[in-house]
């Protein structure tokens, strides 16, 4: 069983996407390719085949490319926040764009879609409210956006408990 935290009333919750080589690891898995496709590469032209060289040059290139659109890609990030009595959900592209939406707490909804056999895969993570919807951290791993729909769903009833009035002090 997950452990749930509850977020507190004013949050502030930035969601990243997961970047598991870090900068120094780029340049040594860089350096390695470099160096297997100079060793090998130059085998292949010291038998004539020399096509074979530039193809290797190619595949570096392509693979550097890659990489960089994907470090690109890692810049965006989205903010989830509790302030002045609404849910503000932000998205910021990793060009810097943004875009926002805000949610009053006591009806937006919180949808974790399920698939599969017995729905036991989690799909997208969606607050909606009053027409508005919106997809929240599709580059979090399933496991991490059901603990977050957990968490943000036992925040927002206790913040909908507190708003209600207590018959027993009444």
């Amino acid at each position: 069983m997950q452990k749930i935290t509850l977020l507190p009333d004013n949050f502030d919750l930035v969601l990243r996407p997961n970047m598991s080589l870090s900068r120094r690891g780029f340049f040594w898995l860089m350096g390695f390719v470099i160096g297997v496709s100079l060793i090998v590469g130059g085998y292949f032209w010291s038998l004539g085949a020399w096509p074979v060289f530039g193809f290797f040059g190619l595949e570096v290139i392509l693979l550097y490319g890659a990489f960089r659109l994907n470090y690109r890609a890692g810049k965006r990030y989205e903010t989830l926040s509790m302030a002045d009595r609404k849910l503000i959900f932000a998205q910021v592209s990793a060009l810097g764009a943004a875009r926002q939406w805000e949610f009053d707490p006591y009806w937006v909804r919180i949808k974790l879609e399920r698939f599969g056999k017995d729905g036991e895969d989690v799909g997208a993570l969606i607050l909606t409210s009053h027409g508005k919807y919106v997809s929240v951290g599709a580059f979090l791993a399933p496991e991490e956006r059901e603990t977050l729909a957990a968490s943000l769903q036992a925040t927002l009833t206790g913040w909908r408990n507190d708003l209600l009035p207590n018959p027993a002090s009444a």
